[in-house]
């Protein structure tokens, strides 16, 4: 689509994106394939290493019964979640939390959908998208994601934005499934899965917004560049006292 090629284009120079936004497509048993045929379809693939092609350039689709992690596919409605999880049991073993309780807890809060929801998973490049999708996933250093932030509190009129997070599921229940339940951004400094399995990098962090909150929030953001983004990268304020510094250092020799 020619308007999302636009679309994309100005939100990535505006930020500065290190790669694309990837748009994500949650597919019902019954939906139309033909646009995603051309997608490379991947087996045994995390949901979080879905979302890592697609940031490199890849086109994406993802069968149901492919999808490898267990609490992914609880998420999205695919399978039960496993024993040792539900009781908290796992997350004690990978050294996350040190009670089961507490890994119980964090499950019992997950948000997820309802099972049948998703068949099919398809993700890539923003540009490349056959259509709007229906979440849009950034990957990138916590500047470049606070002006997201900033463009969506502009959207809200300035209500405080809400960031929640298990520090679990960072990148399919956190930045996909509560911005497509709650309607709205949603983010995460990551989680012990998404960085023990994919590339993103210790500076980087992860949001997901709904695809129809994609226009108005690169309007937002093209507002931001007339003043706020580039005179807070100048760092005006912080030269000035550095100045200061070294005037008052050269005066004391």
């Amino acid at each position: 689509m020619n308007e999302l090629r636009e679309l994309s284009g100005r939100l990535r120079t505006i930020v500065g994106l290190e790669h694309d936004p990837v748009g994500v497509f949650l597919l019902r048993a019954d939906s139309d394939l033909k646009p995603f045929e051309n997608f490379e379809r991947v087996q045994r693939h995390r949901y979080c290493q879905l979302l890592m092609k697609a940031r490199s350039g890849k086109s994406v689709f993802l069968d149901d019964a492919e999808l490898a992690c267990p609490a992914a596919a609880a998420a999205f409605g695919l399978r039960e979640l496993p024993e040792g999880l539900a009781h908290g049991k796992g997350l004690v073993g990978f050294g996350i939390v040190a009670a089961p309780e507490t890994g119980r807890q964090m499950f019992q809060g997950m948000p997820r959908l309802t099972p049948g929801t998703v068949k099919f998973i398809a993700a890539a490049p923003l540009p490349e998208c056959p259509a709007l999708p229906d979440v849009v996933v950034v990957e990138d250093t916590p500047e470049r994601l606070m002006w997201f932030l900033l463009a969506d509190l502009n959207l809200a009129g300035g209500e405080r934005r809400i960031g929640s997070t298990a520090v679990l599921q960072a990148t399919c229940v956190d930045s996909t499934i509560i911005p497509l339940l709650e309607n709205r951004l949603n983010f995460t400094f990551g989680c012990y899965g998404c960085r023990e399995a994919t590339d993103i990098g210790p500076a980087e962090a992860v949001l997901g917004f709904p695809g129809a909150r994609l226009a108005p929030i690169v309007e937002k953001l093209e507002f931001l560049a007339e003043k706020a983004i580039p005179r807070s990268r100048a760092k005006i304020a912080y030269s000035g006292i550095t100045s200061i510094k070294t005037v008052y250092a050269q005066r004391r020799r």
